[in-house]
């Protein structure tokens, strides 16, 4: 809760790479290159790798793709590259068998190994029903498992929410709930097969889904005695500052409580990009282990849930508190909601040092007031301050303010705001948040706090792309695509619109998008609204427009 301790795992040995127990935290990325196009899929590799990737993983969509795999490794050996490499399956478990004698690991997602594409259709299962699809899995996976122990290969349990089977979703519906029992069911035929070399991820664009299910997971493995390490990421976090922070805000949010062994930064941008991204997030939370110890309150369930967080109450005052919407606090000149002047504003040290600070809390609860955490540790200080002060009756409103003057650059401060500040929003702990930089003007932190809002599910404020980081799997330039749709929506405020590669996640990954474009086949694209196919198989030099035509027309109705 307050201290910054890693998550007890098993070790998952990936090649010459060990994940889990008390080895690092790896750092990977995924091509995008056409994985039957050998040279270019080597040579991005081997940039990946040279950017300071641990492992790295191509999509395998047919036996042709999870054969060429042989090719890459051969390739990439001759060049000195030894890189673990990962295969990524979906809906063909045949190509898994293949793919788990080449490479030293195997991704499948539990969503689409056996079950079926999902349809969105409203399935019935009897118990015996769902009993018998179960078994259905076991017969179908525990021959993979045996192809994986005789080459010493390792396998990654890949939920992503947007691929949930309609079996799942008949017993479970669209819900975190769902998205563990998902990968559990696969877990325990593991277990039972004693099969250790596992990794497992839990995938979402919604940043508050994919960190309230990683939690639940931890807690039903911990019931069942599992202790499997966990790779995190956000799927479908777009690009340049947007994906950056929203990547920082899920996978930051889990490393703050010591969970993760190893993450993907997913990006639409070249791979190699990722990795810098994720090696600060990484190094941001190692620096806390050596921190002093802090202490706070004991708190139960019944007062903070962390797979079911709830928003305590507090003070109105103007926007501030009651259930209002998270403020963001600096210059109201600047789109501030909040002028800080006048305000408590406290370091937290003197609020742990002076006991009379909290006796005029309770007696004006009223008053908002400002904690600051300058420390290595802020999250746990926060933490230690809010729950310390809830427990005591205190209900004024609290903002949460930390100077990142010990970043360089622009870059750091929003990746470290991003994972301090995402946490404490998502668990709707705070009233209002305050960004601080000697060097950076208070209009940018101001959009930057603005931007970390938005990502943390906490305030719309602007549209939001859920975009792929695109693979072997797209079928159009999707960086350029994604560049074009952004530029002629971004005046439509508090849509949401999805720019996905491929039908493997599309529709379902952006199912609480309000519109959609999906790679439909080469060339081709389709448009959506919602879950709705709304138009199919257009050019894909004609999409982009006729996805402006469509959003604007049904905005008007």
């Amino acid at each position: 809760m307050y201290n910054y301790v890693r998550r007890r795992t098993t070790e998952c040995r990936v090649g010459d790479v060990v994940l889990g127990g008390r080895n690092p935290i790896r750092v990977q990325s995924m091509t995008n290159t056409n994985t039957n196009d050998v040279e270019a899929s080597a040579a991005q590799i081997e940039r990946i790798v040279d950017a300071g990737a641990d492992i790295v993983r191509l999509t395998a969509q047919g036996r042709k793709e999870a054969l060429a795999l042989q090719e890459i490794e051969d390739r990439i050996h001759r060049d000195g590259y030894q890189v673990p490499l990962v295969a990524d399956i979906h809906f063909n478990a045949s190509v898994a068998d293949v793919a788990a004698g080449i490479v030293e690991k195997v991704r499948i997602n539990p969503g689409n190994y056996v079950d079926p594409g999902r349809t969105f259709k409203k399935l019935e299962y009897t118990d015996e029903e769902y009993a018998q699809e179960i078994e259905k899995i076991r017969r179908r996976f525990i021959p993979f498992l045996d192809i994986c122990k005789a080459h010493h290969t390792a396998i990654r349990l890949g939920v992503n929410h947007g691929s949930l089977s309609d079996r799942i979703m008949s017993r479970y519906g669209d819900t975190p709930a769902g998205m563990v029992e998902s990968c559990m069911e696969f877990l325990r035929i593991c277990v039972e097969q004693d099969f250790t070399d596992v990794v497992i991820s839990i995938k979402a664009s919604n940043t508050s889904v994919m960190v309230r299910t990683v939690r639940l997971l931890v807690r039903q493995m911990d019931k069942e005695d599992m202790h499997f390490p966990l790779h995190l990421g956000v799927t479908e976090a777009g690009d340049a500052e947007e994906g950056r922070i929203k990547s920082a805000v899920g996978i930051g949010a889990l490393l703050a409580d010591g969970i993760g062994d190893t993450i993907r930064v997913s990006l639409s941008e070249d791979p190699e990009a990722e990795i810098p991204v994720a090696r600060r997030l990484v190094h941001y939370f190692e620096e806390r282990a050596q921190h002093k110890r802090l202490d706070g309150p004991h708190v139960g369930l019944a007062l903070y849930d962390p797979v079911e967080p709830r928003r305590f109450r507090s003070t109105r005052v103007g926007p501030l508190g009651d259930g209002q919407p998270v403020c963001v606090c600096g210059g109201t000149k600047y789109g501030a909601d909040v002028c800080i002047a006048g305000l408590l504003n406290y370091s937290l040290e003197e609020l742990n040092t002076d006991e009379s600070i909290f006796d005029y809390l309770l007696e004006h609860p009223d008053t908002p007031v400002i904690a600051r955490a300058n420390n290595h540790n802020p999250i746990g200080a926060w933490r230690a301050f809010i729950f310390g002060i809830r427990t005591m009756g205190c209900v004024n409103p609290v903002i949460i303010s930390r100077d990142y003057s010990f970043c360089s650059t622009w870059d750091e401060v929003q990746l470290c705001a991003a994972a301090d500040f995402g946490v404490m929003l998502i668990d709707q702990l705070v009233d209002g948040i305050l960004i601080n930089h000697v060097d950076f003007p208070l209009e940018r932190r101001v959009e930057l706090a603005f931007n970390i809002l938005q990502a943390s599910r906490a305030r719309f404020t602007k549209t939001e792309y859920i975009a792929c980081p695109s693979c072997g799997r797209t079928l159009f330039d999707l960086q350029t695509t994604l560049a074009r749709i952004k530029e002629a929506t971004r005046g439509l405020k508090g849509l949401k619109i999805g720019v996905m590669g491929c039908i493997v996640n599309g529709p379902g990954e952006m199912a609480d998008a309000d519109y959609g474009y999906v790679g439909a086949g080469p060339g081709l694209v389709s448009l959506y609204k919602g879950k709705q196919c709304v138009q199919k198989g257009i050019p894909a030099e004609e999409a982009v427009q006729r996805l402006l035509d469509f959003i604007r027309a049904d905005q008007k109705q």
